[in-house]
């Protein structure tokens, strides 16, 4: 079997690049590990939130051209310029983050907005994560919208794009090499497939969009650290890293940060994988209104050091090195509303109590060592309006480590407690690419016929990452390498 593109993945960088590939005029085959019913990667899971640039509510309402009037006026959105994701993203990875990949990113995630709509995908407010004052709601900055259906309206909505258009998807069918000429072009790949036999199909060029090695244990333990093989994999249980190491096997050069990773606190009555029916619902994201502590009933992270979205991806990583790799997250009474419904689910690792020693027994942490956390909190606890919205700088000082925003006595019963442990989502470490997706060899040339998109590109997430920065990189990316995988291919670049 030959095709002009061979895409490895049908996550949205993989469908993003197919459907590139294919607006060049190239024949494509996207080729998935797993069967139909897992199909889509870590985007299957994602909330198909993205972050993007927009100059007003012009730039949202040509996106979502359906908002009523009503809608548009309870909608305050301000702007979010290329210089504020930009920043926000350079501040979060400490500054490590590749310019030239966060330029391309950040100048071309609104068009890429664009373009889905252009694919028939429709795009909503994401009133759920805002913040209403009065009749108004203002949106988190770069934060507006999220595609309709998310994480499975996001993939099929792509996958049916790519359908309509010829691409061609084969499922059940991994990839376990790939095979280059003398003169070391990629010319397409080795296949396992379903029945179990192999065989080799010939392409003029590959893009690999496969994901990270976050569903692998023995590839987390090794690069992550001890212990990293027992946390719980939030997404699909199919991304295990064969296509970083393959392209390494042929010369590629590794890139990132491949001892970091996207993981959040994960609730701890989660399944030890994603599950395609239940989604992102077991993510406990709203530490921000309360404590966090260990099981030895101490806190260890400022919960109020930024807006979730810019700290949930590092202080999920940061249970890891807790006792027994567990964390409770407390709340009271006065917080109780502010919690979304994933909070509340029946399934999830949630316990209520009139007292916080009662609450310190059905969490299995020391009742004395807890109560005197919440009074040296609630001690420190400085005047101030709470304002849930913004950072408000209502802090808790002379305690270690500090509470820098929405500091809150926690004193009013019931009180609430949810037991959370890391849930990985995707790692950082992976294959250096040129800003035109091409994959570079370790002499930073490009390896010709080889491309990459995705979780599998290195250097741009160190330490963190900006919220919903993930799926954009993804599809900005896809489409980069794909529109260069379909020219090369068709003898135009």
């Amino acid at each position: 079997m030959a095709a002009d593109v061979v895409v490895v993945g049908t996550g949205n960088a993989g469908l993003c690049a197919a459907l590139a590939a294919r607006a060049c005029g190239a024949e494509v085959v996207v080729l998935e590990k797993a069967p139909p019913t897992h199909r889509g990667g870590n985007s299957y899971y994602s909330s198909a939130v993205f972050r993007f640039v927009y100059r007003g509510m012009d730039d949202i309402l040509a996106l979502a051209p359906d908002l009523s009037p009503a809608e548009l006026e309870r909608m305050d959105v301000g702007a979010y310029s290329e210089a504020d994701f930009f920043d926000d993203l350079m501040r979060v990875t400490d500054y490590r983050s590749d310019a030239d990949l966060a330029d391309v990113l950040v100048r071309e995630s609104y068009p890429t907005m664009c373009w889905f709509r252009d694919l028939g995908l429709r795009a909503v407010p994401l009133w759920g994560v805002q913040w209403a004052q009065g009749s108004k709601h203002r949106f988190f900055p770069g934060l507006v919208l999220e595609l309709v259906g998310g994480g499975p309206g996001l993939v099929d909505g792509l996958l049916a794009a790519a359908e309509a258009r010829g691409v061609a998807v084969r499922y059940e069918s991994m990839v376990v090499a790939l095979r280059q000429d003398a003169r070391g072009r990629v010319t397409g790949l080795r296949v396992k497939t379903a029945a179990g036999g192999v065989e080799d199909m010939a392409a003029k060029a590959v893009v690999l969009a496969s994901g990270g090695f976050e569903a692998n244990a023995e590839m987390r333990a090794t690069y992550l650290g001890a212990g990293w093989d027992l946390v719980k994999v939030r997404g699909t249980r199919y991304n295990t890293g064969e296509a970083i190491r393959m392209a390494l096997d042929i010369g590629a050069q590794p890139c990132g940060h491949w001892s970091g990773c996207h993981a959040v606190a994960w609730d701890a009555n989660a399944p030890p994988y994603g599950d395609p029916a239940l989604g992102d619902v077991y993510r406990r994201h709203y530490y921000p209104y309360g404590i966090i502590v260990n099981v030895d009933g101490e806190r260890y992270v400022d919960e109020g050091a930024d807006i979730r979205y810019y700290t949930y991806a590092k202080y999920g990583r940061q249970i890891s090195k807790q006792p027994r790799m567990l964390a409770a997250q407390v709340f009271d009474a006065k917080i109780a509303d502010l919690l979304p419904p994933e909070y509340r689910r029946r399934e999830a690792a949630r316990f209520t109590a009139s007292t916080i020693e009662e609450l310190a027994d059905k969490l299995g942490i020391g009742r004395a060592a807890l109560a005197k956390t919440v009074r040296d909190f609630n001690a420190a606890v400085q005047p101030g309006e709470f304002n849930p919205r913004v950072k408000d700088g209502k802090r808790a000082v002379g305690i270690t480590p500090p509470k820098s925003n929405w500091a809150l006595a926690i004193d009013t019963p019931p009180f609430l407690g949810f037991l959370v442990t890391p849930g990985i989502t995707f790692t950082f470490g992976g294959l250096k690419t040129s800003p035109r997706g091409q994959v570079l060899d370790t002499m930073d040339q490009p390896i010709p016929g080889l491309y990459a998109a995705g979780e599998l590109v290195g250097g741009l997430f160190y330490d963190g990452y900006p919220g919903g920065s993930g799926l954009m990189a993804g599809a900005v990316f896809g489409r980069v390498a794909g529109r260069s995988a379909g020219q090369a291919a068709k003898g135009e670049g």
